[in-house]
């Protein structure tokens, strides 16, 4: 018995060695990063701007994936089952995470359980946009003519669960208005038929829209939360524009499966709060709309009782906001 006992500890400690091995050679190889959004939206941007830094600290490559659709659940559902090894993360703003268990209850990842959280790596406001020739001028004008034209107004996002449709269910809720919503499959399609004129408004993280605005190729009309944005100075926050309670912040966190090591959590962790220190990415962030969230918010604890708490807060509202909306 001694000997079995003997033996088991043995093996053991082989498994720790085997551990602190992998830990202290990764990464060995490229890692892949899931964005779960189509090329050029918010998500993918600062997936972007993440994995450069990342990429430098770890002296790795980081190849991003885009898998859009479904709100951004298809690509989560394929992270969630990837290899719990360090060479996947996925990169994500909190619709796939908080909104979409609301909408999907058949969803095959569960948000509070199957990741490991890396850290949180931006705080964006939303921003209601609307096309260009769309006759108002400020918010006042545009909720009356929504409430004026109902479903003959076009309203964009990009997924059931997406941030875009959360943002603007929220906002449609909040003045009781009844437009066409019109789905895409992620933030660059619907902005692009946005400023085709192909679709009337759309609600999204200001990183998405600001370049548009800022373009005169769509209409700024206000921005969550009660301050001004750098990357939007001529936009009203909410407050200024007659809507104090369209309070809305989107984060965006980067996540690896469930069961990856700790050891390996902590270099991914460790290479991207020393991206968030840098000067540039604070400017790069900035210019886009977003901030770089505090030091103390960004750990992996951090992240998960965020998760936690946003799906807590959410649900209650989301569901009583939303009781006819289905999945397409």
């Amino acid at each position: 018995m001694r000997k079995l006992i003997l033996c088991g500890t043995a093996l053991i400690a082989l498994a720790g060695a085997g551990e602190a091995a992998r830990a202290e050679n990764f990464p060995a190889r490229p890692i892949m990063m899931i964005v779960p959004f189509p090329a050029g939206g918010p998500s993918d941007t600062v997936a972007r701007i993440t994995a450069e830094g990342m990429s430098r600290h770890l002296n790795q490559s980081i190849v991003i994936e885009n898998v859009g659709g479904a709100g951004g659940t298809l690509g989560a559902s394929r992270a969630a089952a990837a290899e719990p090894d360090g060479y996947t993360m996925m990169a994500v703003s909190m619709g796939a995470h908080v909104s979409a268990p609301v909408f999907y209850p058949n969803l095959r990842y569960d948000p509070r359980t199957d990741f490991e959280p890396i850290g949180l790596t931006a705080n964006a406001p939303a921003a209601i946009a609307a096309k260009k020739d769309l006759p108002v001028n400020n918010l006042k004008e545009f909720i009356a003519y929504v409430k004026k034209n109902g479903a003959d107004v076009k309203q964009a996002h990009g997924g059931i669960g997406a941030t875009s449709h959360m943002a603007c269910l929220l906002f449609n809720n909040l003045f009781d208005l009844h437009p066409t919503l019109v789905a895409y499959r992620g933030t660059g399609p619907a902005v692009n038929d946005l400023i085709g004129g192909h679709v009337d408004y759309y609600c999204e993280q200001a990183v998405s829209v600001a370049p548009g605005v800022k373009g005169g190729l769509i209409k700024g009309l206000v921005v969550s939360g009660n301050e001004r944005l750098a990357a939007l100075p001529d936009v009203p926050t909410a407050k200024q524009a007659g809507a104090p309670d369209y309070q809305l912040n989107v984060w965006s966190g980067v996540f690896a499966p469930k069961g990856t090591p700790k050891d390996v959590i902590a270099k991914l962790n460790d290479a991207l709060d020393k991206t968030l220190e840098e000067p540039g990415t604070a400017e790069k962030l900035a210019k886009l709309g977003g901030t770089v969230p505090a030091k103390a918010e960004r750990g992996p604890e951090p992240l998960r009782k965020l998760v936690h708490d946003d799906m807590d807060r959410w649900a209650p509202i989301l569901k009583s906001a939303a009781v006819d909306v289905k999945p397409n």
